[in-house]
């Protein structure tokens, strides 16, 4: 399984970013912790951490303040009993869990959960955003690249992705 996971939190006019390893998380304490942390060596109140597995699906974790729960978006609700670091997404941000599904190959029409509003604001409406994640054709690192160009951050993004 190939997972990518960056933090990013905005520094004055520019944004800082670093890739993260969740291998080691056994809570969303942990996720959001280590946002939180990198939210205060940035001097930012405010952290994204994006998440792509497998070209299958991704998420998108917002971190506003220390102390506020995290705002979560998954792109495809059916992941969560396949990818650990899904379930606990799904778990921190209340999101609804489909039974388990016995399936082989790729999942069509994916189902996205969450607040799909967290982006509003960094110019990604939640609209676009469930828009783009069942666009048929539109890989996860694709939707997180359009994210990261319309927050400010793209070529931070494209660096890590190199």
């Amino acid at each position: 399984m190939s997972t990518f996971a960056a933090v990013f939190a905005p520094d004055g006019g520019t944004w800082r970013g670093t890739e993260v390893d969740l291998g080691d998380v056994d809570a969303i304490d942990d996720i959001t912790d280590l946002m939180l942390d990198f939210g205060t060596e940035s001097g930012s109140d405010m952290t994204l951490l994006l998440i792509e597995a497998d070209d299958e699906w991704f998420a998108v974790v917002r971190v506003d303040e220390t102390g506020s729960d995290p705002r979560v978006y998954l792109s495809d609700e059916r992941v969560v009993h396949d990818h650990p670091v899904a379930g606990m997404l799904s778990e921190a941000g209340g999101l609804g869990a489909p039974a388990p599904v016995e399936s082989a190959g790729a999942r069509p029409d994916p189902r996205p959960d969450g607040d799909d509003d967290l982006l509003s604001d960094l110019g990604v409406d939640g609209e676009e955003l469930r828009s783009l994640s069942v666009g048929g054709g539109v890989l996860p690192g694709d939707v997180l690249a359009v994210v990261a160009e319309r927050s400010g951050f793209a070529d931070l993004l494209d660096t890590m992705r190199l």
